[in-house]
């Protein structure tokens, strides 16, 4: 006599779910990481907008570090926002939203990569439009000029091209007519380091603007931070891959995670539909 196999029939159980755990929480916590750094990063660039002078903030808004800062953290806030709902709620549109947005930071961030390579002069032409503007702006903000001060003496270096630059900057402009008690100075972070001084001398770049390359280079570093720049950039490229990499893969794992969940839940969708389909009818 035969053995008789029985098979289902009817569809899959109510409580089955093509949707994995794993894959919404993962997707949900990791959000849910960068949407807490995403407030953080905001509140820290309010904060730091709200504590300098109304016309100092207006005067220098295109170099303002904490403007720069506030644009990240909302821009990461909306993103991760969408991912976390969208992964939590299962909600589609949400998710697409989420993983388009990746998407197009990630080929953004590519592009920019490839053409900064690609077009290194006019590149080096940006940065050093980026750099003399920082320059004229140097006075204006606290934030910004601890950042260029910082710059500065990382790099060993004194303005964009060569130390003379700082003459675009109105209190250390070199002209006759200039009546700042910096006329013709530059910043302190110009200055050679002297490991026996224990304390700052910010008076040490007094008059250097004044002095020849030559003569100026025995108290301050008389070479451009663009050179700089780039020179270290060169030599670092394993270290930008690096970066580069580490920013990278956490956009991928996002943009994969997202469009599995997705697809998950299409066939979730699909699952539910057959169900209905098959209750509906009379034979079943």
């Amino acid at each position: 006599m035969a053995r008789r196999v029985a098979v289902p029939a009817g569809p899959l159980g109510d409580d089955f779910s093509f949707v994995s755990p794993v894959a919404k929480y993962v997707l949900f916590f990791f959000n849910l990481l960068f949407w807490v750094i995403s407030m953080v990063m905001v509140a820290v660039g309010v904060y730091a907008r709200l504590l300098k002078h109304a016309e100092a903030a207006m005067a220098c808004l295109a170099v303002d570090p904490a403007i720069l800062l506030i644009m990240v953290g909302v821009l990461t806030f909306l993103i991760t926002f969408c991912g976390c709902i969208g992964s939590l709620r299962e909600n589609i549109c949400l998710l697409q939203l989420f993983s388009v947005c990746l998407t197009i930071i990630f080929l953004l961030q590519l592009a920019a990569g490839v053409l900064g390579f690609v077009f290194s002069d006019e590149a080096r032409g940006k940065v050093s439009e980026i750099i003399n503007g920082a320059i004229v702006h140097y006075r204006d903000d606290l934030d910004l000029q601890n950042l260029i001060d910082f710059g500065q003496k990382e790099f060993s270096c004194c303005g964009g091209v060569s130390y003379k630059d700082w003459s675009q900057n109105m209190y250390f402009n070199c002209t006759a007519t200039n009546p700042s008690r910096e006329r013709c100075s530059v910043p302190f972070s110009c200055c050679l380091h002297d490991p026996d001084q224990a304390v700052i001398n910010t008076m040490c770049g007094h008059g250097m603007q004044a002095r020849g390359y030559l003569e100026a280079s025995a108290f301050i570093h008389t070479n451009g931070c663009i050179d700089k720049l780039v020179n270290w950039t060169h030599s670092n490229l394993f270290l930008l891959g690096g970066i580069t990499l580490g920013l990278a893969l956490p956009q991928l794992v996002g943009i994969i995670l997202a469009q599995l969940l997705i697809n998950q839940i299409r066939d979730q969708i699909k699952l539910q539909l057959y169900n209905q389909q098959h209750r509906a009818d009379p034979w079943y």
